[in-house]
């Protein structure tokens, strides 16, 4: 099969329109046209259902932008093992985490990457659904569990806890709580029970809902539930590490908390040479030891007090 017609086939297939794949590879509309004509008549199919509003894959169109796909994401990964150099750290490094992670922990620490590396640019994709790594969908993963795909490189970075907090101005003018059976006076802000959320997580929702809750707030991510409890709504069920730069948060019933959450960094075998996986890597390394240092530090003063 010729290389130089999948690459065009790829480019069509992507965009869904011939002009546009034409803009990308810098061909003409009539060239982009040929070549994939050629390429169906070399295999004895229709690759585009050709309408008014563009091109629509046929089902084997489907199953070779499947396989082009693949190809692209592995040659992308070959790319990037040939351009790493030995001594600079450069280029794009796709990193996927879910939304409360990667938008309350992650994102305020990337200025330290930055400033250490200024030429890195990294693609943060935040969301709850597990992405591919050896189908290269991500170059990184930092996952609430430890992954299960194979050809991966896993490392346990932390642990988190699910706890429950406030602020100072909502608790000051609310009922007062200094017991569990005291929860339903308050409003609750939480992750629905059956919203995608760590298992642990889950499991203290349920077991604050046996008891009287009727004022609620469900949060489709742990960012919007911090969102409202600044907002003074009510109290929140947030991962411990919110509490690190979020002053104005008071922990509420220390007593109660979620089990571990596990925190797992992987990225795949053939990327383990990557300058740009390594720098990542001894980044979030080094920000979870801090991280873990101003813990001690903020637990040793609340001791004092």
């Amino acid at each position: 099969m010729d290389w130089d017609k999948l690459r065009i086939f790829h480019a069509v297939a992507d965009a869904g329109s011939l002009t546009h794949a034409g803009d990308t590879l810098h061909l003409s509309q009539s060239a982009v046209s040929r070549q994939i004509r050629a390429l169906e008549e070399s295999l004895n199919t229709t690759l585009f259902h050709r309408h008014a509003r563009g091109l629509i894959l046929t089902e084997q169109g489907e199953l070779l932008f499947d396989a082009t796909r693949a190809m692209s994401r592995r040659l992308d990964a070959a790319s990037a093992r040939i351009r790493d150099s030995e001594e600079e750290v450069f280029g794009e490094l796709k990193v996927t985490t879910t939304t409360g992670f990667g938008t309350l922990w992650l994102a305020p620490r990337l200025p330290t990457l930055y400033e250490k590396y200024p030429d890195l640019n990294i693609d943060l994709m935040l969301e709850e659904r597990v992405l591919d790594l050896p189908m290269r969908e991500a170059d990184v993963a930092i996952r609430m569990k430890e992954p299960s795909q194979a050809d991966l490189i896993r490392k346990r970075l932390m642990s988190v806890r699910m706890r429950l907090y406030a602020t100072d101005a909502y608790l000051d003018a609310a009922p007062e709580i200094d017991h569990l059976e005291q929860i339903g006076a308050h409003r609750l802000i939480c992750q629905s029970p059956s919203a995608f959320q760590v298992a642990a997580g889950a499991t203290l929702v349920q077991h604050l809902l046996t008891y009287d809750t009727p004022k609620l707030l469900h949060v489709n991510n742990y960012f919007g539930v911090l969102q409202a409890v600044q907002s003074d709504l009510g109290i929140g069920v947030l991962p411990d590490y919110v509490a690190e730069f979020t002053p104005r948060l008071r922990r509420v019933l220390p007593e109660i908390e979620s089990g571990e959450v596990p925190v797992f960094l992987a990225y795949p075998e053939e990327l383990r040479q990557s300058k740009r996986v390594m720098a990542f890597r001894d980044f979030v390394q080094e920000e979870i030891t801090a991280h873990r240092r101003r813990m001690r530090g903020m637990s040793r003063r609340m001791l004092k007090l």
